[in-house]
Protein backbone atom coordinates (compact mmCIF):
# COMPACT_ATOMS: atom_id res chain seq x y z
CA UNK A 1 0.00 0.00 0.00
CA UNK A 2 1.53 3.31 -1.12
CA UNK A 3 0.50 6.48 0.73
CA UNK A 4 1.21 10.07 -0.32
CA UNK A 5 1.16 12.77 2.35
CA UNK A 6 1.03 16.44 1.34
CA UNK A 7 1.88 18.93 4.06
CA UNK A 8 4.51 20.48 6.24
CA UNK A 9 7.29 18.56 7.96
CA UNK A 10 5.47 19.04 11.27
CA UNK A 11 2.28 17.56 9.82
CA UNK A 12 4.23 14.65 8.38
CA UNK A 13 5.82 13.95 11.79
CA UNK A 14 2.38 13.81 13.36
CA UNK A 15 1.12 11.56 10.57
CA UNK A 16 4.02 9.18 11.25
CA UNK A 17 2.81 8.82 14.82
CA UNK A 18 -0.08 6.78 13.44
CA UNK A 19 0.49 3.05 13.16
CA UNK A 20 0.72 1.97 9.52
CA UNK A 21 0.51 -1.52 7.97
CA UNK A 22 3.93 -3.21 7.69
CA UNK A 23 3.77 -3.47 3.90
CA UNK A 24 2.93 0.21 3.37
CA UNK A 25 5.19 2.86 1.82
CA UNK A 26 4.79 6.54 2.66
CA UNK A 27 5.89 9.39 0.39
CA UNK A 28 6.06 12.91 1.82
CA UNK A 29 5.48 15.86 -0.55
CA UNK A 30 6.05 19.34 0.93
CA UNK A 31 5.04 20.99 -2.33
CA UNK A 32 1.60 20.35 -3.82
CA UNK A 33 2.93 20.74 -7.38
CA UNK A 34 5.09 17.64 -6.85
CA UNK A 35 1.92 15.53 -6.81
CA UNK A 36 1.78 15.47 -10.63
CA UNK A 37 5.14 13.66 -10.83
CA UNK A 38 4.74 11.56 -7.66
CA UNK A 39 4.57 7.73 -7.66
CA UNK A 40 1.17 6.11 -8.05
CA UNK A 41 -0.43 5.70 -4.65
CA UNK A 42 -3.38 3.88 -3.11
CA UNK A 43 -4.44 6.84 -0.97
CA UNK A 44 -3.53 10.53 -0.62
CA UNK A 45 -3.65 12.70 2.50
CA UNK A 46 -3.63 16.43 1.77
CA UNK A 47 -2.90 17.83 5.22
CA UNK A 48 -2.22 21.37 3.97
CA UNK A 49 -5.33 21.60 1.79
CA UNK A 50 -6.42 25.04 0.59
CA UNK A 51 -9.59 25.48 -1.51
CA UNK A 52 -7.83 26.91 -4.56
CA UNK A 53 -9.11 26.17 -8.06
CA UNK A 54 -5.88 24.47 -9.10
CA UNK A 55 -5.75 22.25 -6.05
CA UNK A 56 -9.39 21.21 -6.29
CA UNK A 57 -9.08 20.44 -10.01
CA UNK A 58 -5.96 18.31 -9.43
CA UNK A 59 -7.48 16.35 -6.55
CA UNK A 60 -10.75 15.94 -8.44
CA UNK A 61 -8.90 14.29 -11.32
CA UNK A 62 -7.45 11.55 -9.12
CA UNK A 63 -9.14 8.16 -9.19
CA UNK A 64 -8.32 7.14 -5.61
CA UNK A 65 -9.33 8.06 -2.04
CA UNK A 66 -8.18 11.56 -1.12
CA UNK A 67 -8.42 12.78 2.48
CA UNK A 68 -8.24 16.55 2.94
CA UNK A 69 -7.62 18.51 6.12
CA UNK A 70 -10.58 20.88 5.83
CA UNK A 71 -12.32 22.08 8.98
CA UNK A 72 -13.93 25.28 7.69
CA UNK A 73 -15.07 24.34 4.17
CA UNK A 74 -17.40 21.39 3.65
CA UNK A 75 -17.48 18.91 0.78
CA UNK A 76 -20.87 20.21 -0.29
CA UNK A 77 -19.74 23.84 -0.39
CA UNK A 78 -16.69 22.99 -2.50
CA UNK A 79 -18.64 20.68 -4.84
CA UNK A 80 -16.06 17.96 -4.31
CA UNK A 81 -16.46 14.53 -5.95
CA UNK A 82 -17.19 11.36 -4.07
CA UNK A 83 -13.58 10.12 -3.74
CA UNK A 84 -12.60 13.14 -1.59
CA UNK A 85 -13.21 12.93 2.17
CA UNK A 86 -12.66 15.52 4.91
CA UNK A 87 -10.67 14.69 8.03
CA UNK A 88 -9.77 16.63 11.16
CA UNK A 89 -5.99 16.99 10.89
CA UNK A 90 -5.52 20.11 12.97
CA UNK A 91 -2.27 19.95 14.98
CA UNK A 92 -2.75 17.45 17.80
CA UNK A 93 -5.85 15.83 16.27
CA UNK A 94 -4.48 13.58 13.52
CA UNK A 95 -2.30 11.61 15.95
CA UNK A 96 -5.28 10.82 18.17
CA UNK A 97 -6.38 7.20 18.42
CA UNK A 98 -9.62 7.78 16.47
CA UNK A 99 -9.63 9.65 13.15
CA UNK A 100 -12.61 11.97 12.61
CA UNK A 101 -13.86 11.98 9.01
CA UNK A 102 -16.76 13.72 7.28
CA UNK A 103 -18.58 12.32 4.26
CA UNK A 104 -21.49 13.61 2.24
CA UNK A 105 -22.46 10.58 0.18
CA UNK A 106 -22.77 6.85 0.77
CA UNK A 107 -19.93 6.18 -1.69
CA UNK A 108 -17.64 8.45 0.35
CA UNK A 109 -18.72 6.69 3.52
CA UNK A 110 -17.96 3.28 2.04
CA UNK A 111 -14.60 4.44 0.64
CA UNK A 112 -13.56 6.01 3.96
CA UNK A 113 -14.47 2.86 5.89
CA UNK A 114 -12.58 0.60 3.45
CA UNK A 115 -9.46 2.80 3.54
CA UNK A 116 -9.38 3.10 7.33
CA UNK A 117 -9.78 -0.65 7.61
CA UNK A 118 -6.77 -1.14 5.30
CA UNK A 119 -4.79 1.33 7.39
CA UNK A 120 -6.05 -0.40 10.55
CA UNK A 121 -7.08 2.96 12.03
CA UNK A 122 -10.09 3.38 14.33
CA UNK A 123 -12.35 6.08 12.88
CA UNK A 124 -15.56 7.99 13.40
CA UNK A 125 -17.72 9.15 10.49
CA UNK A 126 -19.40 12.50 11.25
CA UNK A 127 -21.70 14.86 9.30
CA UNK A 128 -20.24 17.14 6.63
CA UNK A 129 -20.47 20.32 8.70
CA UNK A 130 -17.93 23.08 9.53
CA UNK A 131 -15.74 22.01 12.44
CA UNK A 132 -17.12 18.46 12.39
CA UNK A 133 -17.46 17.60 16.11
CA UNK A 134 -14.24 17.83 18.11
CA UNK A 135 -12.84 20.94 16.40
CA UNK A 136 -16.14 22.75 16.91
CA UNK A 137 -16.11 21.89 20.63
CA UNK A 138 -12.48 22.94 21.10
CA UNK A 139 -13.07 26.20 19.20
CA UNK A 140 -16.03 27.01 21.48
CA UNK A 141 -13.98 26.29 24.61
CA UNK A 142 -11.14 28.48 23.39
CA UNK A 143 -13.55 31.27 22.49
CA UNK A 144 -15.16 31.20 25.94
CA UNK A 145 -11.69 31.31 27.52
CA UNK A 146 -10.93 34.47 25.55
CA UNK A 147 -14.21 36.03 26.71
CA UNK A 148 -13.17 35.26 30.30
CA UNK A 149 -9.73 36.71 29.70
CA UNK A 150 -11.23 39.87 28.24
CA UNK A 151 -13.49 40.26 31.27
CA UNK A 152 -10.47 40.05 33.57
CA UNK A 153 -11.60 36.82 35.23
CA UNK A 154 -8.09 35.40 35.32
CA UNK A 155 -4.82 35.03 33.40
CA UNK A 156 -4.17 32.67 30.51
CA UNK A 157 -2.01 30.42 32.65
CA UNK A 158 -4.56 30.25 35.47
CA UNK A 159 -7.42 29.50 33.05
CA UNK A 160 -5.35 26.74 31.42
CA UNK A 161 -4.52 25.23 34.80
CA UNK A 162 -8.13 25.35 35.99
CA UNK A 163 -9.35 23.72 32.79
CA UNK A 164 -6.84 20.88 32.99
CA UNK A 165 -7.51 20.22 36.67
CA UNK A 166 -11.28 20.49 36.31
CA UNK A 167 -11.76 18.41 33.15
CA UNK A 168 -8.57 16.33 32.89
CA UNK A 169 -8.00 17.76 29.41
CA UNK A 170 -4.36 17.32 28.27
CA UNK A 171 -4.16 21.02 27.35
CA UNK A 172 -5.82 24.19 28.49
CA UNK A 173 -7.74 26.42 26.02
CA UNK A 174 -4.84 28.81 25.42
CA UNK A 175 -2.40 25.93 25.06
CA UNK A 176 -4.78 24.41 22.51
CA UNK A 177 -5.02 27.75 20.74
CA UNK A 178 -1.24 28.00 20.45
CA UNK A 179 -0.91 24.41 19.24
CA UNK A 180 -3.72 24.59 16.66
CA UNK A 181 -3.03 28.16 15.59
CA UNK A 182 -5.18 31.13 16.57
CA UNK A 183 -5.86 31.86 12.88
CA UNK A 184 -7.37 28.40 12.38
CA UNK A 185 -9.62 28.87 15.41
CA UNK A 186 -10.68 32.32 14.25
CA UNK A 187 -11.58 31.18 10.71
CA UNK A 188 -13.72 28.34 12.03
CA UNK A 189 -15.53 30.57 14.54
CA UNK A 190 -16.28 33.16 11.84
CA UNK A 191 -17.73 30.41 9.65
CA UNK A 192 -19.84 29.00 12.49
CA UNK A 193 -20.98 32.47 13.52
CA UNK A 194 -22.39 33.05 10.03
CA UNK A 195 -25.23 30.68 10.91
CA UNK A 196 -25.41 30.94 14.73
CA UNK A 197 -24.64 33.74 17.18
CA UNK A 198 -23.55 31.08 19.69
CA UNK A 199 -20.17 31.39 18.01
CA UNK A 200 -19.71 35.15 18.23
CA UNK A 201 -15.95 35.67 18.27
CA UNK A 202 -14.45 37.03 21.49
CA UNK A 203 -12.89 40.49 20.86
CA UNK A 204 -9.52 39.46 22.33
CA UNK A 205 -9.39 36.35 20.16
CA UNK A 206 -10.16 38.40 17.08
CA UNK A 207 -7.48 40.92 18.03
CA UNK A 208 -4.84 38.23 18.48
CA UNK A 209 -5.81 36.51 15.23
CA UNK A 210 -5.56 39.77 13.28
CA UNK A 211 -1.96 40.17 14.45
CA UNK A 212 -0.89 37.13 12.38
Amino acid sequence: MKIIVLGTEEQFREFRQKTLPEASETFFLPNFKELKSAPQASVIFDLSFEPTTERIETLTGLNKPVFINSLVNTLKELYLPQHIIRINAWPGFLSRFVVEAATGYQQQNTMAQATFQLLQWPYQIVPDTPGMVSARIIAMIINEAYFSLGEGVSSKQEIDTAMKLGTSYPLGPFEWSEKIGIKNIYKLLVKLNSTSNRYTVAPMLEKEASAF
